[in-house]
């Protein structure tokens, strides 16, 4: 049995409504567990909110609502609104640097900024293109030069989502996947040398995720993690490299849509034997970004309870 408690409940701080919306008497739970299965729903919102990110100094938690940035206490209480200038169609794809001073996010427009997390006006890091190549950022290097992401191209009319990644400061993207299947969650290893993914790479039948890892330096070395019937998304290292976290959907699922019956499971970062750490309802927005804690004890997530 998990124990299961709540503070900080709030569900009169309106967001503005902006992408899809709840269902009738759905919620949405920013949950903290640890890795005993206890959990704490630390903000309760009837409107959607979305990956939460942990601070480096463990004292916040970064989410996105509306097509913003928000922050909350780890303890709970009212989220506060980070200034993000003109950006107000952001999407919930970012990542803090880990001296913990910038955000870097994701914009409907395609494009990638950085933005102070003390507010400002975003700087742009990614490039024009001439055919269709649309940025989701999902991770940064441990020395926070290099970012990786996901583009959505269309060279040649044909829908591609591959692994790239770009200089934090801005420069030239870098390919380290070509393929036709679809790729998602490209996130930097603690120590910097593995990138680890979610891919159709092995799937015989469309839309099987399963968990991948290959070298961040040129996408070479891939290495199939997870073997089963589930889809599994979204893998997060803890900082300290010793545990992998990733959202696992029921089998047949296409992509990573909201309101499925997903499980968070644990396992090594070499792959082998499983461990559920919780079930619920949940999906897009639980865990599209890494949210362990610090001192790799505790994960942060939102599940999207009904009824």
């Amino acid at each position: 049995m998990t124990a299961l408690s709540q503070t900080g409940s709030s569900m009169h701080f309106k967001f503005s409504r902006r992408g899809r919306s709840l269902g009738q008497g759905q919620t949405a739970e920013l949950t903290i567990i640890d890795l005993e299965g206890n959990q704490q729903v630390i903000f309760t919102a009837d409107e959607v909110i979305e990956a939460p990110n942990w601070t480096p100094d463990g004292q916040w938690l970064v989410f996105n609502a509306g097509g913003r940035l928000f922050r909350i206490p780890v303890s709970g209480g009212e989220p506060e609104m980070i200034d993000t200038g003109d950006l107000a169609d952001l999407n919930n794809d970012h990542v803090l640097s880990p001296d913990g001073s910038t955000a870097y996010v994701s914009s409907d427009n395609g494009h990638l900024y950085a933005v102070s997390l003390q507010g400002g006006a975003p700087r742009r890091i990614s490039n024009q293109h001439a055919t269709p190549h649309h940025y989701y950022l999902h991770g940064i290097s441990p020395d926070g030069l290099t970012l990786s992401y996901v583009a959505v191209e269309s060279p040649a009319g044909e829908r591609m989502i591959n692994v790239f990644t770009i200089p934090a400061t801005g420069g030239a993207d870098k390919r380290l996947t070509h393929v036709k299947v679809p790729n998602d969650g490209p996130e930097y290893s603690p120590d910097g040398v593995w990138l680890y993914f979610n891919s159709e790479l092995a799937a015989s039948t469309p839309g099987h995720a399963q968990i991948f890892r290959m070298k961040a330096v040129d996408g070479s070395g891939i290495e199939q993690l997870t073997f089963d019937e589930r889809v599994n998304w979204f893998p997060h290292l803890s900082p300290d490299g010793q545990s992998l976290v990733y959202l696992s959907y029921p089998e047949g699922t296409i992509g990573h849509p909201p309101d499925k019956d997903v499980e968070l499971r644990l396992m090594a970062p070499a792959g082998g034997d499983y461990r559920v750490l919780a079930r619920f309802s949940g999906g897009q927005g639980t865990i599209n970004v890494n949210s362990w804690s610090p001192d790799s004890r505790r994960i942060a997530f939102v599940a999207y309870p009904r009824g």
